[in-house]
């Protein structure tokens, strides 16, 4: 990215000419980077036409396209090792968009037995993510999951690794695509492997886990779950927004939690993935903290539950009384005596029935894709590779 870095300087140092070292080095790298697209200036070519492309979109099996761009061009499968060169050196060049076209034809012409085919798979997702394109990349996701759990790495170690790598790529995908505060939940928390791979190798995903459920009012049902992994990984980890959990779901610290939610606002405001949230975070955690507290009083002080909130009495009531406005509470404000009366609050048996099917439905499909790759592994000999990642 030398053009870059001569823009920055220009900025920083307008009176002060380039050094001669960064204009050398640029020279080298259009060299180097001319060099690179001499070596497949065939399969370029062939990206470049237009009609060869609709056909290949349009056959999608990787032997049929490498027989017919034999037969129609100067085509070698030998070509795309340079190709996978070129598409890095894009990428440190910081042509991101080249870079994952020049992938995503590499992906339609190759094998998933390739030796390059995971290291692109990576690539096209850090590309994918640089450009901010987050429903290509969460596809990319999701192609990078099954690639790893078909088996074709082998070592266990390797997929281990490779798998912690995926949570925490992830992360980018999930706190800016629109379903990711769902799919985040969906993965890491009812697929057993990638529950493994936090629980062994990166505890500390728990904070992200546990954001997306408090900012979820619809999967509020699967609280019992997230405190139950909380609670098995306390002594390996714990910060502000687990323990504000904890004291809330085993404790019933209200005090605690009122005290950690105000640590959370400062872990949430230096969070990288969880600083968009920070206003969202805290009113769910107060909504929380509220509803809890109800189920355990029939009548509540608005001044005492002002303080458990760490808000002023009158702005807490007006928030209790927008909250048993929006959220049709079974309650009433007695103004005169600045209370809160809760009435009968059952659970209904539709919700109830709604939220177990929800749950259930998650795991059946883990379940399902479970059996689907042993049956897959116990039919065929699974590839032997051994993967280095360079992307």
């Amino acid at each position: 990215m030398i053009d870059y870095t001569i823009d920055i300087r220009k900025q920083l140092y307008p009176n002060v000419e380039v050094p001669e070292e960064i204009k050398s080095r640029r020279a080298d790298v259009l060299q180097e980077l001319g060099v690179l697209q001499n070596n497949v200036s065939v399969v370029l070519a062939l990206m470049n036409n237009e009609e060869i492309m609709k056909k290949m979109e349009n056959m999608r099996d990787s032997k049929a396209l490498n027989n017919y761009l034999t037969q129609e061009s100067d085509f070698r499968v030998e070509m795309m090792d340079s190709f996978v060169k070129l598409a890095k050196y894009r990428y440190e060049c910081g042509n991101y968009s080249v870079s994952t076209s020049y992938l995503y034809f590499y992906m339609l012409i190759m094998s998933p037995t390739d030796k390059n085919y995971l290291n692109v798979l990576w690539g096209k997702l850090a590309s994918e993510i640089l450009v901010q394109n987050w429903e290509t990349a969460l596809e990319d996701v999701n192609k990078l999951r099954e690639y790893i759990d078909s088996n074709v790495i082998g070592n266990s170690l390797q997929v281990l690794q490779q798998r912690t790598w995926l949570i925490h790529w992830s992360l980018f995908v999930f706190f800016n695509h629109v379903k990711g505060r769902d799919l985040i939940i969906e993965m890491f928390l009812y697929r057993p492997h990638y529950l493994n791979a936090i629980q062994t190798m990166c505890p500390h995903i728990l904070r992200y886990l546990a954001a997306a459920v408090i900012v979820n009012r619809s999967r509020r049902s699967i609280l019992k779950d997230l405190v139950k992994v909380i609670q098995q990984e306390s002594y390996t980890y714990r910060d502000p927004i687990t323990e504000f959990l904890e004291h809330l779901y085993v404790n019933f610290d209200f005090d605690g939690a009122r005290q950690k939610l105000q640590e959370c606002q400062t872990v949430v405001f230096n969070d990288f993935f969880l600083i968009a949230l920070l206003n969202e975070f805290v009113e769910n955690a107060r909504l929380m903290i509220f509803e809890t507290f109800c189920r355990i009083h029939q009548c509540i002080s608005i001044q005492m539950l002002a303080e458990k909130l760490n808000m002023k009495a009158d702005v807490a009531e007006c928030w209790i009384v927008n909250l048993i406005r929006n959220a049709r509470l079974d309650a009433k404000i007695d103004s005169k005596l600045g209370h809160v009366v809760m009435g009968g609050q059952p659970a209904s048996p539709y919700q109830q029935l709604v939220e177990k099917i929800e749950t259930l439905s998650v795991r059946s499909e883990a379940l399902e894709n479970l059996i689907e790759r042993k049956l897959k592994a116990k039919n065929q000999d699974p590839y032997q590779h051994s993967w280095n990642l360079d992307m």
